[in-house]
């Protein structure tokens, strides 16, 4: 048995799987929520909850019946807890929407050139990457600081007693060099941080341990042997789309779009620092060549402040309803939309200004927002095509957003693209076959994709006018 810890920014969950009869099967046991609160100067996440959640989800798998497993933790990335020498936490983890950087990276590019940073790096600029976090701490808690975790490193460290650094997640903090695979000195030293500060860096499919025996029996949990897997939930996502050829590319849809194609090599050239793609690392010493696109997040938005409560499904229901024939271009990657105070307010009075129809109703606002994502996704996919110099055929959509399907629809006609859409548990599906891989029931990352494709239902979205194609406003298609 395994069990996948997926952990989101509004939620976690854990997954269960194995193989039965030659398909993998999988079954949530444990959800909960998650998210970040204001304490005292900043915003922070509750990671003391989220391990409390981890122990609890495997209590339940005992009580079910398991007795043995292995496990994998995924998260978000970037953020990261700082441990003094007793191996205690210093402080609250402090979540990547803190305004705290605001301004930092500019302060950084002073010291070190945009150019130099990506070629050394090749990781797009956020300002809440961790290299702009560490700049911005205070001198005083950095050199009281023996090791800086990452959230997956540290939850792996809370259950094992390792501190280890898996390479998915630390590549986002834009500190490492993909080329050599190591830490660079100079970017460390505009952080204030050095080498010393940071855990052996392993790669997905590493056995961290077993879970601490005192864990064990004071919770009654599993014997649990803990594997690193792709710690970044997009490197897990993108391990578990269900691929069968060359030529395609992958879209994770959630809180993020994430837009990009599998390699083996990066692309470090001044074209690609310009279109702003990354070179994140991936499973089996792959790189996630992405771009960081906003997603789901101005839908989640939308949601939490509309006066009448709608779930996703119905909130696509009242976009297709819509039917905006001329809905209005919103630049949705502008700043003013990552953490606007409010979300429907800042969409109309963009609307406003540059004298466009302003959508009102739940539907208007989603179809607006939907239509314009996909246009994002059509430009995002020209310019993979002309940095990789690569023709694509396919692209494949995971994560919650897979479900959408006048998103999906969109997506097709604009980009020309076939989609194929799912699975939805691409991440917890993805952590999964590393443990798999790591445990011997699975040979390979092509041999787990194989697997997922076999296992779960997936859906396919042709360009409007192709043969067979789906049709947009069709609500029961």
């Amino acid at each position: 048995m395994h069990i996948a810890v997926d952990i989101g920014a509004s939620s976690g969950r854990l997954v269960t799987g194995e193989l039965k009869e030659g398909k993998l099967v999988i079954q949530e046991i444990h959800r909960f929520a998650n998210g970040y609160q204001k304490q005292g100067e900043f915003n922070c996440w509750d990671i003391d909850h989220l391990e409390e959640q981890i122990l609890g989800g495997l209590q339940i798998a005992k009580l079910q019946g398991i007795t043995a497993c292995t496990l994998g933790i995924d998260t978000w990335a970037v953020d990261y807890v700082l441990l003094g020498k007793d191996g205690e936490r210093l402080r609250d983890v402090i979540a990547y929407r803190d305004s705290r950087t605001d301004g930092v990276m500019e302060q950084v590019w002073e010291t070190m050139s945009k150019n130099e940073i990506y070629r050394k790096t090749g990781i797009q600029f956020q300002p809440f990457n961790s290299l702009y976090q560490l700049a911005s701490e205070e001198k005083e808690i950095i050199s009281q600081t023996d090791k800086i975790l990452l959230v997956p490193d540290y939850l792996n460290y809370r259950l094992t007693g390792k501190k280890l650094m898996e390479a998915t997640n630390a590549s986002t903090m834009q500190l490492l060099n993909p080329l050599n695979r190591t830490l660079d000195e100079e970017l460390l030293n505009l952080a204030g941080v050095h080498t010393s500060q940071f855990a052996e860096l392993v790669e997905p499919g590493t056995v961290i341990g077993s879970i601490h025996e005192k864990l064990r029996d004071a919770y009654d949990l599993p014997d649990c042997k803990v594997i690193a897997v792709g710690s970044h939930d997009t490197a897990s996502a993108i391990a578990g789309v269900p691929a069968s050829d060359e030529n395609w590319a992958y879209l994770s849809s959630g809180t993020w779009s994430l837009l990009g194609t599998e390699r083996k090599q990066p692309i470090l050239d001044d074209s690609s620092l310009e279109l702003n793609f990354t070179n994140e690392w991936g499973v089996d010493q792959t790189y996630r060549y992405l771009k960081n696109i906003i997603g789901m997040w101005i839908i989640q938005e939308i949601r939490r402040l509309y006066p009448v409560d709608y779930n996703y499904a119905e909130i696509v229901e009242e976009a297709i309803k819509a039917d905006l024939k001329q809905p209005p271009t919103v630049h949705l990657n502008d700043v003013r939309f990552l953490k606007p105070d409010n979300m429907i307010e800042e969409l109309q009075d963009y609307c406003r200004e540059t004298e466009q129809y302003v959508p009102k109703t739940i539907g208007e606002l989603s179809f607006t927002v939907f239509h314009n994502l996909a246009v994002i996704y059509r430009e995002a996919l020209i310019e993979l095509q002309g940095l990789t110099e690569e023709k694509l055929q396919t692209l494949h959509i995971v994560g919650g957003g897979a479900q959408n399907q006048i998103l999906n629809q969109l997506t097709a006609d604009y980009s020309g693209l076939q989609v194929i859409a799912g699975p939805t548990e691409a991440t917890a599906l993805g952590n999964l076959i590393v443990q798999m891989i790591a445990a011997g029931e699975l040979a390979s990352l092509d041999a787990g994709r194989q697997l997922i494709r076999s296992s779960f239902p997936l859906r396919t979205f042709s360009p409007a006018g192709a043969e067979k194609g789906s049709t947009v406003y069709d609500s029961k298609s």
